[in-house]
């Protein structure tokens, strides 16, 4: 009994002490892979601010012993080439690109959702069986194809290419937002006297924008960092995104990385900026099925 009594009490956790402990862990855990994920940007950054030289010296260091903020100013005008095309090629074929893939997932996965028609079935397996293929397996079919028609080293070319190539997704993600949606919503405005249109585009749009927001996203992602087609097609050095100048740094003997680490700066900063400015939508749209 006595024994009983003098033995140490083990200390109870109260829920709030629980939970504060789990708080704390789970943001310790977030910032370990936060820094994680940052530090090669921050790398980047840091080494696009360095000499050439202070790049490759050995041992590295991670500040600059001399700072060199005009490595932004004087990538835009090197002869390997010309940087401001790049990025004006870049937001044209990136943004028009998405555009055409809206333009047409959109009535696609509306139709494909809502209606049952002979053949949809295969429809939906073509379209996804179309994601297998990359532009970078197709690039010469394509090339001969290009030239055939007489857009080849366009713009056009690489829309149209872009678009195809991202099409299947959008549709995808598209149609499971719609088919998601009660289709008496549809019938209850049709006996209100609304077409087809205006139900797609008045009562259906606003309901599924997070999927469509995620489509748009993923989509002008796609198209900003593609590189493969379009090192083939575009051949004129003013014609390239920004993803095929960055290589025009990098030669046999030597390699310009302070612009290789400032180029990779600028073709970042759209998409992130991007995300920043829809995040909360995107977020919505990646969870949106999860819970019923």
């Amino acid at each position: 009994m006595t024994a009983t009594l003098n033995a140490p009490r083990r200390r109870r956790f109260t829920a709030d002490q629980v939970s504060a402990a789990s708080v704390a862990w789970r943001m310790v855990a977030g910032l370990v892979v936060l820094l994680v994920f940052v530090a090669p940007y921050v790398l980047m950054f840091v080494s696009s601010l360095k000499s050439k030289s202070e790049i490759l010296q050995v041992p590295p260091t991670f500040l600059p012993t001399e700072w060199h903020p005009e490595n932004y100013l004087t990538m835009w005008s090197t002869p390997e080439t010309p940087l401001v095309q790049n990025l004006v090629s870049t937001i044209v074929i990136a943004v028009f690109a998405t555009l055409l893939v809206l333009a047409v997932a959109l009535p696609a996965a509306y139709y494909t959702a809502r209606f049952r028609f002979p053949g949809r079935l295969v429809f939906l397996f073509l379209v996804i069986i179309t994601q297998m293929l990359q532009p970078a397996v197709l690039t010469s079919g394509l090339f001969r194809e290009f030239q055939f028609l007489g857009i080849s080293d366009t713009w056009l070319a690489m829309i149209l290419i872009n678009a195809a190539f991202n099409l299947s997704f959008a549709v995808w993600i598209m149609h499971s937002f719609f088919a998601g949606v009660p289709k008496e919503i549809d019938e209850a405005a049709q006996l209100d006297g609304a077409g087809r249109w205006a139900v797609l585009f008045r009562i259906n749009l606003p309901l599924v924008w997070p999927g469509i927001v995620t489509a748009i996203v993923f989509t002008f992602v796609s198209c900003w960092n593609e590189f493969a087609a379009s090192l083939v097609i575009l051949s004129t050095a003013g014609n390239q995104p920004l993803s095929v100048a960055l290589t025009k740094f990098v030669g046999q003997y030597a390699t310009s990385w302070q612009y290789v680490f400032g180029v990779s700066i600028v073709a970042i900063v759209p998409v992130v900026i991007l995300f920043m400015l829809i995040e909360k939508r995107l977020v919505g749209g990646l969870t949106a099925g999860s819970v019923k």
